[in-house]
């Protein structure tokens, strides 16, 4: 890996010499435009408006309007001179409770490596966050941008998360959300009963981007000239579950029943119970003919008694 930054963690009168490398990696498979009709590659290419000039990369400026509506043309070396620039240092500001923090506005990790010949002080860093339980909060600047972040401890390292900005993070107003729908008893405890069935350890290793293996696929098919995938039928018996699934209940039982697991003792209303009982009458005349083929086994029986 190759660092993409490097400064001072600091705290109080605490410098802490640090490299800060990307945490994360895209495994997309790698892919270029081109004319659909020959696979001719497309190209982009900057040009002044109204002409076919070419602009080199060197040359671009950004416009950004002014409070009072004028055009104002900022070049990188007028965005270099802003003091934010100039700072080496990731600052912390805070050291708060891990819950306090949403994972709704974590962005993008990076891994902090110690760039001092004595590790203690990044060590005694991490160490402390850990006895804690808490995360620190700093800003630093990255790529031209004043970035918050959160510093936190993953396995032994330290890892510097960037969080949302709180106006970049979007309200969620919906009215459906204000309306307060009448939940039974017995679907919640269903519906825990389901959760309970599928809980488990998280293990990250135990999933699969199943598009990226399957555009593999689609990919070597195509350069044999081969069919990837077939379509699936939808059976019968697939519409019918659909029907027999309609209610939420019943559809909380049929999954905590497919996961393998025990539903919940119902202490359903009578409306509730009626699909069981009718379930019980559909299979009752199958008890019945059972029923009626015992005697006639035993008929001979009787007649040689005699």
């Amino acid at each position: 890996m190759r660092s993409i930054w490097k400064g001072d963690l600091s705290f109080g009168l605490v410098n802490v010499p640090v490299k800060v490398y990307s945490a994360t990696e895209s495994h997309d498979r790698k892919s270029h435009q081109v004319d659909s009709k020959d696979g001719t590659r497309i190209r982009y290419r900057k040009v002044r408006e109204g002409t076919d000039d070419e602009v080199e990369f060197s040359q671009i400026a950004n416009a950004y309007e002014s409070d009072g509506g004028q055009t104002v043309v900022l070049t990188k070396d007028d965005l270099s001179e802003l003091p934010v620039q100039r700072s080496p240092e990731i600052a912390i500001t805070d050291f708060v409770p891990v819950d306090q923090v949403d994972p709704i506005f974590f962005d993008k990790p990076y891994y902090l490596e110690p760039a001092s010949r004595s590790p203690k002080a990044y060590a005694l860093m991490r160490e402390a966050l850990k006895d804690t339980d808490r995360l620190a909060i700093a800003t630093f600047t990255l790529r031209n941008r004043t970035r918050l972040a959160a510093l936190r401890v993953v396995g032994n390292v330290l890892t510097l998360q960037t969080l949302l900005w709180p106006d970049e993070v979007r309200e969620a107003a919906f009215p459906a959300l204000d309306e307060s729908p009448d939940i039974k008893p017995q679907e919640l405890k269903m519906a825990a009963s389901l959760i309970e069935s599928m809980s488990g350890d998280f293990d990250p290793g135990q999933y699969e981007d199943t598009y990226q293996h399957e555009l593999s696929k689609l990919i070597e098919a195509k350069a044999d000239g081969t069919e990837a995938f077939t379509e699936p039928e939808k059976s019968d018996e697939d519409s019918d579950e659909d029907t027999e699934v309609a209610d939420l209940l019943a559809a909380l039982r049929a999954s905590v029943k497919d996961r393998g697991g025990s539903p919940a003792s119902d202490d359903d209303t009578s409306d509730q119970k009626a699909p069981a009982k009718k379930a019980a009458a559909k299979k009752a005349p199958a008890k019945k003919a059972a029923a009626k083929k015992a005697p006639a086994k035993k008929a001979p029986a009787k007649r040689k008694a005699g």
